[in-house]
């Protein structure tokens, strides 16, 4: 329409013209007419890339459910060698059960700003908040910063949210080392380099208010990790490989435990934890996955044993000394579509108990190694999982899923389940 009236109004000028200067005149009023069409044309670009400030946030919702069966009471779940982490580690509860349902919202602020709230409702009617956070959108040469509540970024599936995992539940590892998955308060920066290899730097600070370190209410960071990543393709293949390290700092980091005379004994840890994780994942044809972790802890601090809270204590006093650890452990897995909609996977996970030094122990002042049954006990936990999952469309998914675990010594639980994953409204890609 602007374009019509330019033209009109060229011509409307130029038929008003003596003849002999027509001629000069059009030619500059093409001109002029060219640069308004050209400038047109950038402005209307422009406001079509432009997000609109204050736009209603895409909305999405992801619902689900399992029906389990498993041979021991998963309340009574434990990695048996590994210091509790009190995060998500145990399995389905038994028989019906809804599962974590996730409300995600999320889109453009303005043109420099992006925001993202994914909240979770727990089967204990409770509402929490996974991911809340505003990342940078126009910072160029690569970086972007995030600032809020958000997914690590160390390792590969600490970032990917529990409904598009390709088991119901997370690897050993995660659980032992990280409470299931690591979210935290604070900010991250990355920077991708412009190369054909996709290469990634990141790097992140939090307040630390959860395991592996502990809330408080210090000025100083709780934790810092860094992180690198390159990838490519080969052939009909995908890869990405990566190198992570994540330090925390715990100020009594409590957990309670049964004493051998039925009562609650409360250890709390304080110290530096310092995480390496090591991660590759290969994609061949959109139709196998092949992925693995390998994890690497080392904690150094002092333990406290407490069990005068307890109405008969059995030492009726608290005992402080140093306290060290190493342990480690890793997971692979692989999953292949072998008809389209259909997959089938296998899981291999262990832990590796390592090297543990209690100091209270060594002393012999107070409490033996019966006394830390769960912590002192030389067990390297394992499990087995395979599964079979359908997805009649990219919104709708149903997973068959067993499991042998052996993470409490002297056990193996058994764990049968069916789970179905549902996803409704706006839904972001998955990562790689």
């Amino acid at each position: 329409m602007k374009r019509t009236m330019l033209c009109a109004v060229a011509l409307a000028m130029a038929s008003s013209m003596p003849v002999q200067a027509q001629e000069s005149e059009l030619k500059q009023l093409r001109e002029e007419l060219k640069k308004l069409q050209d400038r047109i044309s950038d402005l209307e670009k422009r406001q079509a890339q432009k997000p609109r400030p204050g736009s209603s946030p895409d909305i999405g919702l992801i619902l689900q459910g399992t029906v389990a069966r498993s041979s021991r009471d998963p309340n009574a779940y434990q990695i048996t060698g590994f210091a509790p982490s009190g995060g998500e580690v145990g399995p389905a509860p038994r028989s019906f059960s809804i599962g974590e349902s996730e409300l995600i919202m999320g889109g453009n602020i303005d043109p420099y700003f992006r925001g993202v709230l994914i909240a979770a409702l727990t089967p204990d009617n409770q509402a929490e908040v996974e991911e809340a956070y505003v990342q940078t959108l126009a910072l160029g040469r690569g970086f972007t910063v995030k600032g809020g509540r958000f997914l690590s970024g160390i390792g590969y599936q600490n970032e990917i949210h529990q409904h598009a995992w390709d088991f119901q539940d997370a690897p050993l590892a995660y659980k032992a080392f990280l409470g299931g998955r690591l979210n935290d308060d604070g900010v991250q920066v990355r920077w991708v380099a412009p190369t054909d290899l996709f290469l990634e730097l990141g790097a992140e600070l939090g307040r630390g208010r959860s395991f592996p370190s502990a809330e408080s209410s210090r000025n100083s960071a709780g934790i810092a990790g860094a992180f690198a990543r390159i990838g490519g393709d080969a052939r009909d293949a995908a890869w990405r490989a990566g190198l992570s390290f994540f330090n925390a700092s715990a100020r009594d980091r409590v957990f309670t435990h049964v004493d051998a005379l039925g009562g609650d004994v409360n250890q709390a840890f304080t110290g530096r934890s310092g995480l390496w994780v090591a991660d590759a994942v290969v994609k061949w044809r959109s139709a196998f996955k092949l992925q693995g972790e390998y994890f690497r802890r080392r904690e150094s601090g002092t333990l406290t044993y407490d069990d005068t809270a307890q109405p008969a204590p059995q030492f009726g006093a608290a005992f402080t000394d140093a306290y060290s650890s190493r342990q480690h452990g890793w997971y692979a897995q692989g999953v292949w579509e072998f008809v389209p909609r259909w997959r089938a996977g296998y899981r291999y996970d262990k832990l590796y108990y390592g090297t543990v030094v209690n100091a209270i122990v060594a002393s012999g002042a107070g409490p033996t190694a019966a006394d830390f049954p769960l912590t002192l006990t030389a067990h390297n936990p394992s499990r087995n999982t395979v599964m079979v999952d359908w997805s009649p469309t990219e919104f709708s998914r149903l997973r068959l899923q067993f499991a042998a675990d052996k993470s409490a010594f002297g056990v193996s639980d058994r764990q049968l389940l069916l789970q179905y994953i549902h996803s409704l409204g706006a839904h972001g890609a998955h990562r790689f």
